[in-house]
């Protein structure tokens, strides 16, 4: 039986290689390709598309399955973690992050006027709104990551909980 640390990296290991496979491939092959009004229209690019949306649904996914999983272990205890915060705090915290950057960014780009890009597409307002508002939560999240990256390297928080024990 594998344990779940060997399984994780080999995922890892796979989405990278296929992520860098896909990518070589877009740049390699047909790349300098040119639509009917002169625009690079690269030959591989639904298949660029395509592991974007397969990557973002797998996100998705994982996440829920993530934040659930949470929840529930965290439901029943106030025990706390090696980090000296309860679990539960870190999964409502989490959520109120991303929905508080969500609305941010929703609310700061409101008014986003309609655009034609280069080939004829109309792209209405408020999907630029929208789209701006998952960019903000994007940044805030990545952002609130680093921060949790770097306090949880140091070890800072590790020593404050076991100082209280």
């Amino acid at each position: 039986m594998w344990k779940l640390e060997k399984i994780s990296n080999y995922s890892l290991y796979a989405v990278c290689g296929v992520i860098v496979l896909v990518f070589a491939l877009f740049f390699g092959v047909g790349y300098d390709n040119y639509d009917e009004s002169g625009n690079v229209a690269p030959t591989l690019t639904n298949l660029l598309l395509g592991l974007m949306y397969v990557l973002g649904l797998v996100t998705f996914c994982l996440m829920v399955w993530s934040l659930v999983k949470s929840a529930r272990s965290a439901a029943g205890s106030d025990e706390k973690e090696a980090t000296g915060i309860a679990g539960s705090k870190i999964v409502i915290g989490t959520a109120v992050v991303t929905v508080l950057a969500f609305v941010a960014g929703f609310v700061f780009n409101m008014g986003e006027e309609a655009f034609t890009t280069s080939s004829g597409v109309t792209t209405s307002g408020t999907m630029v709104t929208l789209v701006d508002a998952f960019m903000v939560a994007i940044y805030c999240l990545a952002i609130v990551s680093v921060i949790a990256v770097v306090v949880a390297s140091t070890g800072v928080m590790t020593k404050t909980a076991s100082k209280k024990k």
